[in-house]
C-alpha cells in the first residue's frame, strides 16, 4: 500500500478531507516517484546478477548448503534458493515503488517462518542471502539510493530474524 492509498483511507475512515500536511507528502511522494522508478528499473535489470552473484557468496560461507544434505544441495534445490532469493528481491523493488514496506510485509513475511521451518530451511540462511543481496546492490547505486533501497532490504533482513 502507498503513502498515498493509506492517507486516503486514514482520512475517509475519519470521514474528512486531507490536510494540507497529508497534501505536501503526497506532493513529496509523486516528485520521488522518477527516482523510485529509476531505482527498480536498476535492481529489475541486474536482478539475474544481484541473485547469482548473491548465491555466489551464501554457498562460499556456507558451503554446507550445497554439500550432499544440505537445503541447496543438487542442481533443482540451487535453483529453489535462487527462485527464493529473486522472490524477495522482486519483494523489495515493488516496495521501492510504493515507497513503503507493506508489500514486503503482506506478500513476503506472513507465514515465512512456519513455511521455512516445515521444510527445513535454515532462515538465518535466506537472511544471509538478503543481506548478501543488499551489499551487492550497494555497490550499483549512489550513497543515497543505496541508502534508500538498503532500509527495504534491513526491514525484510529483520522479518527473517
Amino acid at each position: 500500500m502507498s503513502i498515498i492509498t493509506k492517507m486516503i483511507l486514514n482520512a475517509d475512515a475519519e470521514i474528512r478531507y486531507l490536510t494540507p500536511g497529508e497534501l505536501d507528502q503526497i506532493n513529496m511522494f509523486v516528485k520521488s516517484s522518477e527516482r523510485r522508478l529509476s531505482l527498480v528499473q536498476t535492481l529489475t535489470g541486474s536482478h539475474d546478477r544481484i541473485v547469482k552473484q548473491a548465491a555466489n557468496e551464501l554457498f562460499q560461507t556456507r558451503p554446507k548448503l550445497v554439500s550432499p544434505g544440505g537445503n541447496a544441495y543438487g542442481k533443482e534445490m540451487t535453483a529453489t534458493c535462487l527462485r527464493d532469493m529473486d522472490y524477495y528481491l522482486r519483494l523489495i523493488t515493488y516496495s521501492v515503488v510504493a515507497g513503503d514496506t507493506t508489500p514486503i510485509e503482506e506478500i513476503g513475511i506472513i507465514g515465512v517462518r512456519q513455511m521455512y521451518r516445515s521444510l527445513g530451511t535454515p532462515i538465518e540462511s535466506v537472511a544471509e542471502s538478503v543481506r548478501a543481496m543488499k551489499n551487492i546492490v550497494s555497490t550499483m547505486l549512489s550513497a543515497e539510493d543505496s541508502s534508500e533501497v538498503g532500509g527495504y532490504f534491513d526491514y525484510l533482513i529483520s522479518a527473517l530474524q
